[in-house]
């Protein structure tokens, strides 16, 4: 009977700290990512569907954007196909079009045309070696976070910015889109964000990856999962996703240990997120958790589902540096620098209003043009 006893009793101390300390960090990997070839004028660049159609007139507008800023598009064989009334084709076709993007030796960047759904389904199609040994800019957004995730993993930068369907929507003026396209020809943008209420001040180095909380969440512990890295700094945005989702999803990470071994913090555009916690701000409920970290938080990043989306590259090492009044964040890669205030940013896309109309007028008539072009050699 006392040898029962004793022994629950052990049972139950080895027990107990496992119930009450904090999780364990897991086995982290090492992100080194080569930073794929800046473009030049005439070079090619894809336009795939990776996840939810695309209409094809998007596309198109999409195409004649690319050809303004000096580039030349090219469609995926498969773009245009729809499937089960939603994805753009099966996922056998879907990633067709990725590995023809990657291994044709002339093409120099990828730009995915939407987001939605479905990149999730072609992780485990692809092998990141195919990444690895065509090292390209991958370009785009929101469910195209899982192929971002990918390619930090296989050891190539990425770029988060705006994709043919916003393109087409904003016809390819503002900052959003011009950032993008310096980009691509060699000029990095070093950002200058204002002083934001809920901003954790600290300094901070690491490997920025991230996205769309919805999309990389799901992701832990897989081949596409880049906050496996070391000394990372997260960017989260989300879209149409309430508090207490959006809570549940954070809580996910912390009981992963991914901020354990995160060294800054992001948080980008929490677009039409309804608040049905009592909380001021989707930022306000996150850093109640992060403020225990001790790790720097830039809040109000204008980067995500809204209406500016600025471009960030991923799998690139950054510096962060949040103060009382403002924040800056710099990307280590080889390039030319400009700097970039977002607050001027958001403040010249309002101003300019008439100016952008102006172009939008421009585009909208040389379209029509092509298309009634090519109606008549047809």
């Amino acid at each position: 009977m006392m040898k029962r006893v004793l022994t629950a009793g052990l049972i139950a101390l080895a027990l107990l700290p496992a119930c009450t300390r904090k999780p364990m960090n897991r086995q982290t990997v090492s992100l080194h990512c080569v930073q794929p070839p800046f473009l030049q004028k005439g070079d090619k660049i894809a336009l795939i569907s990776p996840s939810y159609h695309t209409p094809m007139e998007n596309v198109d507008t999409a195409s004649m954007i690319l050809r303004e800023w000096g580039f030349e598009p090219v469609v995926g064989p498969n773009v245009g196909k729809e499937y089960l009334g939603k994805y753009a084709g099966t996922p056998r076709e879907r990633l067709s079009d990725l590995e023809w993007a990657l291994k044709d030796p002339d093409i120099k960047a990828i730009l995915c045309n939407r987001g939605g759904y479905g990149t999730i389904q072609l992780t485990n199609l692809l092998p990141l070696k195919d990444i690895t040994a065509h090292p390209k800019w991958i370009i785009g957004f929101s469910d195209i976070t899982t192929l971002s995730g990918m390619a930090a993993r296989a050891g190539v930068m990425s770029i988060h910015g705006t994709m043919c369907s916003l393109m087409t929507k904003s016809h390819g003026v503002g900052l959003t889109n011009t950032l993008l396209r310096d980009i691509l020809l060699g000029t990095v943008p070093v950002y200058e964000a204002p002083a934001h209420p809920q901003s954790i001040p600290g300094h901070a180095a690491g490997t920025l990856v991230g996205g769309n909380l919805c999309t990389f969440t799901p992701l832990l512990g897989t081949d596409a999962d880049a906050t496996l890295g070391q000394d990372i700094i997260l960017f989260i945005e989300e879209v149409e996703e309430d508090m207490s989702h959006i809570d549940r999803l954070i809580n996910t990470l912390l009981l992963n240990g991914v901020f354990d071994h995160c060294r800054g913090v992001i948080l980008g555009e929490f677009t039409d997120c309804k608040a049905n916690l009592d909380f001021g701000s989707v930022e306000e409920m996150i850093c109640s958790y992060l403020k225990d970290y001790n790790i720097p938080v830039l809040c109000g990043f204008p980067a995500g589902h809204d209406d500016v989306n600025l471009p960030l590259l991923m799998g690139v090492p950054v510096t962060l540096d949040v103060t009382g009044s403002g924040a800056t964040l710099t990307f280590g890669v080889e390039g030319r620098t400009e700097i970039v205030s977002t607050e001027v940013a958001l403040a010249e896309l309002q101003d300019d209003g008439e100016q952008n109309e102006e172009k939008q007028r421009k585009l909208i008539r040389a379209i029509n043009f092509i298309k009634h072009y090519d109606g008549i050699k047809k």
